[in-house]
């Protein structure tokens, strides 16, 4: 099976080799359809084997993909945005899955590196060169409406997705999205296909979501709200690709194999439910913010509830947890961020969390540990070192404590530097240094 990568770039010189290297070597061809750069992308491009095609932009996302669906030859389409790489570790998965005779489309898990909010997503990258197969929308273009639609057609293709982390995406750091100004972007698009399709639950919940998260919650709320209740209406909207694959989805423990078994879609007869969890999740956050944390608590038990693939569940536990902690809800937090970490033991901000719960209840061996694994997996955790410095000094172990003190005065120094001065301050005043 010939696998091509299809790219639509504009002005990602920073990053596009790092992706192009990604994949180069897996995959048959790349094209990367350029939408108008003014820096050294096209040549980027071109220098590591990619054939190079030109658009006008329009303003429109799935517009510039289509074009770029144009110009692939091979019989499994892989597509990747400038910001993202493949992992090496999903490599053999992949390779398996697309050499299957039953499968139109396989999801695959992305890792959002740095974002402040949900760790992963699912997202619909790796299809069929299937003539019927096309993006929609203008903003965070899709292809999920169109492989519904071939599946009512012809229902012997299944959907499928890849257990780990396929991607790697940075965009959803600050820095990112303030250097590329993609709220604004995001928002300008969004806003006018939210015109023409006011009752479209999977755009009120993404515009919506922007909306909160810029400080327009009262506007954020109402379009989370208005998405909620249609998508909960309407059984068998549009994007049911996502569900397909998904054996034991209520599990966290479930085995999901190296390739899931993908049952075929029915309309009409399972609901969106990852747009339903997006829906609740936002809506948690929106409530959060407005420090209304019983109904803020009540979308993030509806959305834990959902049967999606367990891993993206970990934003809804997570901030769940974080709520039952402020209520004084110690043993249904230490509950919340254990299921974390069963879902994902490297989720470095489950271990801390828990640490903060042993430490809340006293049990502070359990948090000494927590606190350990923390710091193994992000060694640049200042925080997890001030903790365990105070619960190390709480058990009586004040060489070890200082030596965790030291390392957090040294992180914040880089940091936080306020933090540095405040903490330093508060070990001399304990004689402590």
């Amino acid at each position: 099976m010939k696998l091509s990568l299809c790219m639509i770039v504009k002005n990602e010189a920073a990053t596009l080799a790092k992706c192009l290297n990604s994949v180069r070597k897996v995959v048959d061809e790349m094209v990367v359809l350029d939408t108008g750069s003014i820096d050294r992308t096209p040549n980027i491009a071109q220098q590591l084997g990619a054939k190079v095609h030109h658009f006008k932009w329009c303003n429109d996302f799935s517009a510039a993909r289509n074009a770029a669906l144009k110009y692939v030859s091979g019989d499994w389409i892989l597509v990747l945005d400038a910001d993202e790489t493949l992992t090496a570790a999903i490599v053999p998965q992949l390779r398996e899955a697309i050499a299957r005779d039953e499968y139109l489309l396989i999801n695959l898990v992305r890792q959002e590196v740095g974002a402040e909010q949900s760790p992963y997503s699912l997202v619909s990258r790796l299809f069929r060169n299937h003539p019927d197969i096309h993006f929609d929308r203008p903003y965070h273009a899709l292809v999920d409406d169109s492989v519904s639609a071939i599946l009512t057609k012809e229902p012997h293709w299944q959907v499928g997705y890849l257990p780990g982390v396929a991607l790697l995406h940075t965009g959803y750091q600050k820095s990112a999205i303030a250097q590329n100004n993609k709220y604004a972007k995001a928002a300008t698009a969004m806003s006018g296909f939210l015109a023409t399709h006011p009752d479209d639950p999977y755009v009120c919940s993404k515009l919506g979501a922007l909306y909160v998260e810029t400080g327009k919650i009262s506007q954020g709320m109402e379009l989370l709200k208005r998405g909620l209740q249609r998508a909960t209406a309407s059984r068998g909207y549009t994007n049911q690709t996502r569900v397909g694959g998904l054996e034991n989805p209520q599990s966290v423990q479930a085995d999901f194999g190296r390739v899931a078994a993908g049952n075929s879609i029915r309309q009409g007869v399972e609901e969106n439910y990852d747009i339903l969890y997006e829906l609740h999740y936002h809506l948690g956050i929106a409530y959060s913010r407005l420090q209304k944390s019983p109904q803020a608590i009540s979308h993030y038990q509806a959305a834990i509830k959902l049967p999606i693939y367990p891993m993206l569940k970990l934003g809804a536990y997570n901030n769940l947890g974080n709520l039952l902690k402020a209520a004084g809800d110690f043993n249904g937090a230490k509950t919340a961020y254990a299921t974390t970490l069963k879902i994902d033991p490297t989720f470095v901000v489950g271990h801390y969390n828990l640490a903060m719960i042993f430490k809340a209840l006293g049990l502070f061996t359990e948090a000494i540990a927590c606190y350990k694994n923390a710091i193994g997996l992000n060694p640049n955790y200042a925080e997890a070192y001030q903790n365990l410095g105070v619960v190390l000094l709480k058990v009586g172990n004040h060489q070890d404590s200082l030596t965790a003190f030291r390392k957090a005065i040294a992180l914040h120094e880089m940091y936080n530097p306020e933090e540095a001065k405040r903490l330093r301050q508060g070990l001399r005043e304990m004689e402590l240094m």
